[in-house]
């Protein structure tokens, strides 16, 4: 029993040619029952060749059926009552013996915007997540076979008889069902195992939100490990919506304008510390005044106020000396 897709290797004969000899069966085998039955021939030859003749009339009905033309990039999985005879994915006109069911698949490439859903990250704290995905077909018979590809079939009702077909667009939204949902298992096992960014924890070396290409790359190995048993290959697979969920994104806009203060604060700080110190050298240095301990604390003291206050400084005349 075959368990993997291969090459088929029936009978295929060219397309065209055979449509010829198709269409010329026809009236040669209607106009020998004609000339068959106004010749002077017994009775049991005439009725031995004008059954031979229908039995080539019903022939030729029958092999219009075994017909079929595959574009590039697509398939045709070859059934013969039942059983696995191979895949056809030559491009062109052919003829196959009408009894084989050719189920049609295309390889072509497509891709999915999944919707973003709400899950916790590595801290616990609730994000929403969404992903593009492009995929396609690579193994026709775990596709056909493995996965159950008619859950979308279509269906029309005839005198109130509900009957279903399947085409290749009923399969193919039914490959794409399968996709949305191991995407988003796999989108949820990702999210999981990351934070979403390192403001909790420094040592946090890779984030939602920092890991960019290397995110994206375990989430398409993740796809593919989910997605091999439908021989079903991610092209690639992209994060393209992620935000905190909006239960907490107030919140969390608070601690991220708090943190940009705060680090806007200890870099005005950093300036002011430096600024203070080279006015004093360079003070010391051209020997402009000579400044005691007290003095230079005052000069420190009044030069940080203006450097680091949020309003512009007010001049104050002192009127007596510094030490009063």
């Amino acid at each position: 029993m075959k368990t993997e897709e291969e090459k088929f290797a029936g009978m295929m004969l060219p397309g065209i040619p055979m449509l010829l000899v198709n269409l010329l069966l026809l009236p040669v085998a209607i106009y020998f029952i004609v000339v068959v039955a106004t010749s002077g021939l017994s009775c049991g030859l005439k009725g031995l060749f004008i059954t031979l003749s229908s039995l080539v009339i019903v022939l030729n009905f029958i092999f219009w059926f075994g017909f079929i033309m595959i574009k590039p990039n697509e398939a045709r999985v070859m059934v013969f009552f039942g059983k696995y005879h191979g895949t056809v994915k030559q491009n062109g006109f052919f003829w196959v013996n009408p009894f084989y069911s050719a189920d049609k698949l295309t390889l072509r490439a497509r891709n999915m915007d999944a919707e973003p859903i709400k899950v916790n990250d590595k801290n616990g704290n609730p994000i929403l997540i969404g992903q593009v995905i492009v995929w396609k077909v690579v193994d026709t018979y775990k596709a056909s076979f493995e996965v159950d590809n008619t859950s979308k079939t279509s269906t029309t009702n005839v005198d109130g008889v509900s009957i279903g077909f399947t085409s290749v667009n009923d399969k193919m939204r039914a490959y794409e069902h399968f996709v949305r949902v191991q995407g988003y298992a796999a989108l949820r096992f990702v999210a999981g195992q990351y934070a979403y960014d390192n403001s909790l924890n420094d040592d946090e070396k890779m984030t939602l939100r920092a890991g960019g290409e290397h995110i994206n790359e375990i989430l398409t190995a993740k796809l593919n490990e989910r997605l091999a048993l439908a021989g079903i290959e991610v092209l690639e697979a992209r994060i393209n919506h992620l935000a905190y969920a909006p239960e907490i994104a107030a919140v969390m806009l608070r601690r991220q304008q708090a943190e940009a203060i705060i680090a806007a604060r200890e870099k005005i700080v950093d300036g002011a510390v430096g600024m203070v110190k080279m006015a004093l050298d360079k003070l010391e240095k051209e020997g402009v005044v000579d400044l005691d301990s007290d003095k230079k604390a005052a000069m420190v003291s009044n030069l940080l106020v203006v450097l680091c206050s949020d309003e512009n400084a007010q001049p104050i005349i002192n009127s007596g000396t510094l030490y009063n």
